[in-house]
């Protein structure tokens, strides 16, 4: 009951939860009565393709499935999270872009003793990382800390449901082939990749990458590090420290998880020129939006559909007041708004829908 409490709590309007909460009381109690009996299987899965900020497919599971997942998430989760660093983010209660955001500043003010000294960092992040982890090194950390077998086994057909058997694509072929084919989950491997958009693989992600948190946080001995997903920032005085520091975990990932870093997103360079970090900027004295983040903002508020401005101007104005110095940005996207009609209020932080004449 709570598993589908949480669940609808985002996905209450769409089809698969309409027709799940017609009869919930007799659904919930055939999905009890099979969990017990071991006989569920997850159902069919949707899949499509975001264009923003890069094409990139979503898979999306039955409703039904997804009171399973938040059913495992709440009764595993809280013996992961206790073990957690500080410093990872990500499908953490209390722990999103802001949390990432904020710590990485404060760690870059204590590492410059407030800009008054120079500082480095090392930005990485990894290869396809979601469609590239091994199911087989991701059970192992998930059994360490789940010793009951209905719980383990529950977690193993979770975990290793391939979504490519039973599927509904969504999106047109032309539209599907613009995501890069090493970047697809129907071209992983056998037992390799999760799909994006479940509470599950958000979880099993952060399992995942904890070993690489534990490595830099107690063999590198990095006092300032940070991650959001598989983005993750170290901060030195020395960069011949972070360069080593780079090396080493770039052979420990494939050693140990069967990962590797993609060379093309590796910085490494001085803090002052800014660290570019889950859409902020943070450069000396100054802690704003990402300039891209903003710039594509107003042309999209400029352009769509006006039945799709509020809850995306909503957004986008959360995401502006996040960081300290982003009021210009916030009164940027204000204007558009006023230019489609649309009333904001004097705090600059919500709109208010159009009232349509009858």
């Amino acid at each position: 009951m709570q598993a589908w409490l949480d669940c609808r709590r985002t996905k209450r309007n769409t089809g698969s939860a309409l027709a799940f909460e017609q009869y919930v009381e007799r659904n919930l109690g055939e999905l009890y009565d099979q969990l017990l009996e071991g006989t569920y299987k997850p159902g069919r899965s949707i899949c499509f393709v975001v264009t923003r900020p890069k094409h990139r497919e979503v898979w999306a599971a039955d409703f039904r499935d997804r009171i399973v997942h938040h059913l495992l998430y709440n009764q595993i989760s809280p013996r992961f999270h206790a073990g957690f660093v500080a410093s990872s983010s990500a499908c953490i209660p209390g722990r999103g872009t802001l949390y990432a955001a904020t710590r990485l500043a404060h760690d870059v003010r204590s590492v410059t003793q407030n800009w008054s000294r120079p500082a480095w960092y090392l930005k990485c992040d990894l290869a396809n990382f979601f469609v590239a982890i091994d199911k087989h090194v991701l059970f192992e950390q998930l059994c360490r800390r789940v010793h009951e077998p209905w719980w383990r086994d529950l977690t193993h057909l979770v975990l290793f449901h391939d979504p490519r058997v039973d599927v509904d694509v969504r999106s047109p072929p032309a539209l599907l082939a613009q995501v890069a084919p090493h970047k697809s989950l129907f071209n992983a491997p056998a037992d390799t990749g999760l799909p994006i958009g479940n509470l599950s693989s958000q979880f099993f992600a952060n399992v995942f990458l904890d070993a690489l948190d534990q490595f830099a946080k107690h063999r590198l001995q990095a006092r300032r590090y940070v991650r959001y997903v598989d983005d993750f920032v170290l901060l030195h005085e020395s960069p011949q420290w972070l360069h080593q520091a780079h090396q080493r975990i770039a052979a420990f990932l494939p050693e140990q998880l069967h990962a590797r870093l993609n060379p093309r997103k590796t910085i490494l360079q001085p803090v002052e020129r800014g660290i570019d970090f889950v859409g902020h900027l943070i450069k000396p004295w100054r802690h704003t939006t990402r300039p891209r983040t903003v710039r594509q903002a107003l042309h999209r508020l400029e352009t769509m559909p006006p039945p799709e401005i509020y809850a995306a101007s909503n957004s986008y104005l959360g995401l502006a007041r996040q960081a300290e110095q982003s009021h210009q940005d916030q009164v940027a996207i204000a204007r558009a708004l006023l230019k489609r009609g649309h009333a904001v209020d004097g705090n600059l932080t919500r709109i208010f829908r159009r009232r349509i004449a009858t």
